[in-house]
């Protein structure tokens, strides 16, 4: 039986090919895709625990897909690009991408950073979670028990790792939530990548929730340090 499954994106055939052979050898299961609709169907179907998604791709692009897959999946994401840039970074991470590989590179760095990802769960939920009980903010209401969340009756569909920052801050009351503490509680101790992520999925909860700029009722940014509830 096989680690888990594996979905390889990339248009590049012969590189498809070898990424998935690096990682079947080391005990996943490897399906593979080479455009951007056929990796959406493919992840749906599949529901990958990790996949390696190249930015440039026919039909949808490695950051139009990896946005669309954290419209139904946590799946871990690992981007593959050939531009070094701190733009180009900062697109795949804001898009939901968890890490950010940039070609050339080598098969052990691949399946180090592969693994890395893999061994710290994907939700950590916080001790107090124990309690089983709903959480509200103004019109915003979490049910821990049913682990649903819903805004003016409404439910939000929420990927696990945003459902737990949402959880961390509401039980924080009004105390400051750092970036560091978030990693640890939602991610797990051991982090590969850096705060730029977190930020990325607060973004993207702070969007599902209806934050704009201009009115912070939920999430309110500590600028320097991170995070905290606002009075919704």
């Amino acid at each position: 039986m096989g680690l888990g499954r594996v979905l390889v994106v990339d248009d590049e055939r012969p590189l498809a090919r070898i990424v998935g052979s690096y990682l079947e050898r080391e005990g996943f299961d490897v399906s593979v895709a080479h455009d951007g609709p056929s990796a959406v169907a493919a992840a749906r179907q599949d529901m990958p625990m990790l996949v390696v998604l190249d930015v440039m791709l026919p039909g949808a692009d490695g950051i139009a897909v990896c946005q669309q897959l954290r419209t139904f999946t946590d799946a871990y994401i690992l981007m593959l690009t050939a531009r070094d840039g701190d733009k180009d970074k900062v697109a795949a991470l804001s898009a939901g991408a968890d890490d950010y590989l940039v070609k050339p590179f080598s098969s052990t760095e691949l399946v180090a950073r592969c693994h890395a990802m893999l061994r710290r769960p994907r939700t950590h939920i916080p001790a107090s979670a124990v309690q089983r009980e709903d959480l509200s903010l103004g019109n915003l209401v979490m049910s821990t028990h049913a682990r649903s969340v819903t805004l003016d009756g409404e439910a939000v569909d929420l990927t696990r790792t945003e459902y737990g920052i949402l959880e961390l801050l509401l039980r924080a009351g009004g105390g400051v939530v750092t970036r560091e503490e978030i990693i640890e509680a939602v991610r797990g101790g051991e982090w590969f990548g850096d705060a730029q992520v977190v930020d990325a999925h607060v973004a993207r909860l702070r969007a599902k929730l209806g934050d704009t700029r201009e009115h912070r009722r939920f999430i309110i940014t500590v600028r320097g340090v991170g995070y905290r509830r606002g009075t919704g």
